[in-house]
């Protein structure tokens, strides 16, 4: 009886023994992980940046072409702002703009009230005997706005997509810009440019200080695209070919790509 009592407590030592060693084990660990890591933030360290710059004609235009109208009723307000839009939708495609270039980004029905003021007249036996005025809100009608961007391919269609567009109903017009469709081969063309002009940066600022650069630990990058705008929203009159305005010569001109490149070096 006393031998197994001896047994057990030997293996219950042991086992609190290995249990001590593996925390000590752990925390010593830690202590050594926590100082590399202090250490490695502590090396001396020197950023520089760079910049890239790449001018790129655009090759789409986009425009927002939108149809608003007012009636008393929602279902009034509906057909004819569908029939406007439909119109509008209609002549953009006969200038063979692509359906998938042709996308609706806004579609709003609200009410339209309006306040009134009317005079109170106080009856016969009243014991008022002044005109009041009595103040309120009644539902006038329905607005309903939709509107539809469209990307055009074809600079020289510019005009006569705005001007049939309003020919045809379209009063809200605008938000014209040019853009590229696919930015990213030239904004690889622009981050080469600044990590060379960083790396330059960085070579003239060690030949200068007289420091030795180590290893490249760190890169951020900035990129900036610069849409082209050319207007605002701008409500006009549509409906007819008479009332649709005099579309001026459009330049796209060029859009800058610019990417900021950020190194960061070890210092020897």
């Amino acid at each position: 009886m006393d031998g197994q009592i001896v047994k057990f407590l030997n293996k219950t030592f042991m086992l609190a023994a290995i249990l001590v060693v593996g925390i000590l084990v752990f925390f010593v660990g830690q202590m050594v992980y926590q100082s590399k890591l202090l250490e490695q933030q502590n090396v001396n360290q020197v950023t520089v940046s760079g910049e890239g710059k790449v001018y790129v004609k655009p090759d789409i235009a986009l425009v927002s072409l939108g149809v608003t109208t007012q009636s008393t009723t929602a279902a009034d307000v509906t057909k004819n702002n569908t029939d406007k839009m439909n119109a509008v939708i209609e002549a953009v495609k006969a200038l063979n703009i692509d359906e998938k270039d042709i996308q609706t980004t806004n579609y709003s029905l609200t009410p339209v009230y309006e306040n009134y003021t009317i005079p109170v007249v106080p009856m016969v036996y009243s014991s008022i005997d002044s005109v009041g005025m009595k103040t309120g809100t009644t539902l006038k009608g329905y607005k309903l706005e939709q509107d539809i961007q469209v990307k055009i391919r074809d600079f020289t269609k510019i005009g006569d997509v705005l001007s049939q567009a309003t020919a045809k109903g379209a009063n809200l017009v605008g938000d014209l810009q040019f853009t590229i469709d696919n930015p990213e081969q030239f904004r690889d063309q622009a981050r080469a440019k600044a990590i060379q002009q960083a790396k330059a940066n960085a070579q003239n600022l060690a030949k200068e200080s007289g420091v030795k650069l180590g290893k490249i630990i760190n890169i951020y990058e900035n990129y900036n695209p610069y849409p082209v705008a050319y207007s605002k929203a701008l409500g006009i009159g549509g409906g007819n070919a008479e009332s649709a305005p005099v579309v001026p010569i459009i330049q796209p001109g060029q859009q800058e790509i610019d990417v900021t490149i950020n190194l960061t070096y070890q210092v020897k």
